[in-house]
């Protein structure tokens, strides 16, 4: 069993999660707390079907998880509820469980987004481009839609969704006119650091404001581009703390 008797637990869901800063984010924030009683583990699934098992094994301790890539949309299928903008935005990252074993899910990546990027927002930024079209990104495209951002998403093929762009339609045309981009996509994740998605990074200038989901490492590749011409960038590090203070409050109401 992970965790002893009189803990109470809260844990991760994902695949090869190693990288993630979410299980020291909280044990710090337990310890300043002095909540000793209080853990924190990745639970690193192969298949989400191996989910069932992990509850059962420390259902008398279980309080609460959160959901990372790629199991934000496939989570929906363990839920008993979904809260009604989780439902709206069509992606979970976090889930209460209830005294009575109920399983109820949130979406938190919503606020911590929303939080993170208006401080840096200017008048130009009335276009956005979504890089990716997973869990996460449903969440910043539901954020966009409130700050009334246009936006489109790019996808590496059309047989996702016809009114997606793909990397090859990107020219220096549309780049001057979505001055915002946000990369959803997981490349460029620790330890995977020289990748990042093809966009042509020769057309941006000090007017694009370049946000990466990603945190570990700090500087992608994506933003290192951006930042090289000038641009605006921004990790997903006070994302991930925002939406982790959101998901605490969640787990105490």
């Amino acid at each position: 069993m992970e965790g002893k008797e009189n803990k109470e637990l809260f844990a991760l869901i994902g695949r090869n999660i190693s990288y993630s800063f979410s299980r020291g984010y909280f044990a710090d924030k337990f310890s300043d707390l002095g909540l000793d009683n209080h853990s924190y583990v990745n639970f690193d699934l192969e298949s989400l079907k191996e989910l069932t098992v992990k509850i059962s094994e420390n259902k008398e301790v279980l309080k609460g998880m959160n959901v990372t890539i790629p199991y934000k949309l496939e989570i929906f299928d363990f839920l008993d509820e979904v809260d009604k903008e989780a439902e709206k935005v069509g992606a979970v990252n976090t889930i209460k469980i209830e005294k009575d074993g109920k399983l109820i899910g949130y979406n938190t990546d919503v606020y911590g987004f929303q939080k993170s990027l208006e401080p840096l927002l200017k008048q130009h930024h009335k276009h956005a481009l979504i890089l990716g079209t997973g869990g996460a990104s449903k969440a910043v495209a539901h954020v966009l839609e409130t700050l009334n951002i246009e936006f489109a998403f790019v996808s590496r093929n059309k047989k996702d969704n016809e009114s997606y762009l793909t990397y090859n339609e990107l020219n220096s045309e549309l780049m001057n006119k979505y001055f915002l981009i946000i990369n959803c996509t997981p490349l460029g994740t620790y330890p995977d650091i020289e990748k990042a998605p093809n966009i042509p990074y020769l057309c941006l200038n000090e007017k694009h404001l370049l946000y990466d989901l990603i945190y570990n490492p700090s500087e992608t590749t994506f933003l290192k581009e951006g930042k090289e011409r000038g641009a605006t960038i921004k990790n997903g590090l006070e994302m991930l703390e925002q939406q982790a203070e959101k998901a605490w409050e969640i787990w105490n109401k």
